[in-house]
């Protein structure tokens, strides 16, 4: 039997860089080996530029501006030829920082700036790249690819619960009928909880520090006594775009990680939370799938549109959450000033958030091929007349309050009429015909059907348009930072 293994181009391991890659594919500008090497180069770039510039270590001839420019360049086209050159210098070095820096090294020299090579990391130990660089592609990933995806299903989810607004469903607590509702209002339930979810993913802050091997700048200070070194470090830190963080041990304590993987986790158990209620639904009729279903729903039975993209998104979500969850507890603990769980940790991230993104593109599809079925939501309404206890044993309370007679026992004498058996309109019309109420109250509640039982339901989907993010908010600020200069 043929290798598989030996096949070329190589076949992927993992479903998100084979079946999957076409809904994941953007992650790989911000969290693939690749992106962590180009944001390496970034960073010792701009720490390069940065202390040339202000002459921080020793009086020296200054960039020119194109010599800048190339620099960041170098970054820009990062590509191809210099990820397998990069991986020519790493099997030297078996260190793949130390690999960055003899890279970069190489285009000093091609600006005849030999004279600043020992500038290139300089006073650094490995962990001042790696964090700052990883810091940068989270940042990018979240903002500039899960946040999009985020809040176009947001909008497709929200306008759903606004087109169901006044559509009457019978809610089912604990899975047996209960008082009527709305499809709108329940959905959009799920909505705005997801909508705040997604309030503190994006206000997430993303830390960095730059302070040496211990975070005690101890090389900094021995090499040059006279800086100030804090300064410094806060300065290029900010200047990345990043919150700076002033203690630490060799690590960034990865915390403020561990926070934003809680509140994606979150959103993603909410979203599970709304593919099995969907699910649920189809199966109850309350929704056809019909629109886009050109696909084959059972191998072999022809009637079925089988709820495939909720069921994966499921999937999907609970690996992404046990992903992130393992990153979140494993990445706030490290043995004394540094172990190296971290780094292979990290290394996840991507197919964290990967799987996560699936989930979120199968949702929204899965929402696209529905269609709401009124007719089988008030079928089963007609069929639940015994929802109405609620409401006529709550008016006789508030009469027994007011002091009018023969309201006693409203509670039990619904339950006698109710409980274990199904009511017809004209049973519960001449039981509340029978009360003795007064004659407002009475052609009230006799009035009452299980399609018009729903309250304030309808009005409550505004609430929606209430919470959505406005100008100026965390959700639409521009989060990218700039970079040093």
């Amino acid at each position: 039997m043929a290798s598989l293994a030996e096949l070329t181009p190589p076949i992927a391991l993992g479903a998100l860089d084979g079946r999957y890659r076409g809904a994941v594919a953007p992650l790989v500008d911000h969290l693939s080996e690749a992106a962590l090497n180009r944001q390496r180069v970034h960073v010792e770039v701009e720490w390069l530029i940065y202390l040339a510039q202000h002459q921080v270590v020793a009086p020296s001839r200054l960039l020119t501006d194109d010599q800048v420019a190339a620099l960041r360049r170098v970054v820009e086209d990062f590509g191809a030829d210099d990820i397998a050159e990069l991986g020519r210098i790493e099997r030297e070095t078996v260190h793949d920082v130390k690999a960055v820096e003899y890279y970069l090294k190489r285009r000093l020299a091609g600006l005849d700036r030999e004279d600043l090579s020992e500038l290139v990391h300089f006073a650094c130990t490995s962990e001042d790249i790696n964090n700052l660089s990883y810091a940068l592609m989270v940042r990018g990933a979240v903002t500039q690819v899960w946040l999009p995806r985020a809040d176009a299903l947001l909008e497709q989810l929200e306008q759903l619960a606004r087109d169901l607004a006044e559509v009457p469903l019978l809610a089912h607590t604990h899975g047996q009928p209960a008082t009527p509702t709305t499809m709108g209002k329940e959905l959009a339930v799920l909505a705005h909880r997801l909508r705040r979810q997604r309030r503190r993913v994006a206000s997430a802050e993303y830390l960095g520090k730059l302070n040496g091997a211990t975070g005690t700048y101890g090389a900094h200070l021995a090499a040059v006594p006279e800086a100030d070194w804090q300064q410094v470090s806060r300065e290029f830190v900010q200047g990345l775009g990043l919150t700076w963080n002033p203690l630490t041990t060799q690590i960034e304590s990865h915390d403020w990680q561990a926070e934003l993987y809680a509140d994606l986790a979150r959103f993603n158990r909410v979203l599970h939370n709304l593919c099995t209620d969907l699910w649920s639904y189809i199966s109850l009729g309350y929704f056809a799938q019909v629109r886009g279903q050109g696909t084959v729903g059972s191998s072999t039975m022809p009637h079925k549109v089988n709820p495939i993209r909720f069921e994966n998104a499921e999937a999907n979500l609970e690996v992404s959450n046990a992903l992130l969850d393992v990153l979140a507890s494993t990445l706030v603990t490290s043995r004394l000033q540094r172990d190296l769980t971290d780094s292979s940790m990290q290394r996840n991230i991507g197919t964290a958030l990967g799987h996560g993104l699936l989930a979120l593109d199968n949702v929204a599809k899965g929402l696209a091929g529905l269609d709401a079925a009124p007719e089988a939501m008030a079928a089963d309404l007609e069929a639940n007349w015994e929802v109405l206890a609620e409401p006529v044993q709550s008016a006789m309370r508030a009469l027994a309050v007011a002091g009018h007679p023969g309201m006693d026992n409203p509670y039990e004498r619904l339950k006698e009429l109710t409980r274990g058996r199904r009511i017809t309109g004209d049973d519960l019309r001449e039981f509340v015909r029978g009360l003795g109420l007064p004659e407002d109250v009475q052609e009230r509640l006799a009035g009452l059907t299980p399609q018009t039982y729903v309250g304030l339901a309808p009005q409550l989907v505004a609430h929606l348009d209430r919470s959505a993010p406005g100008p100026g908010t965390p959700d639409s600020a521009d989060r990218r930072g700039g970079v040093a200069r």
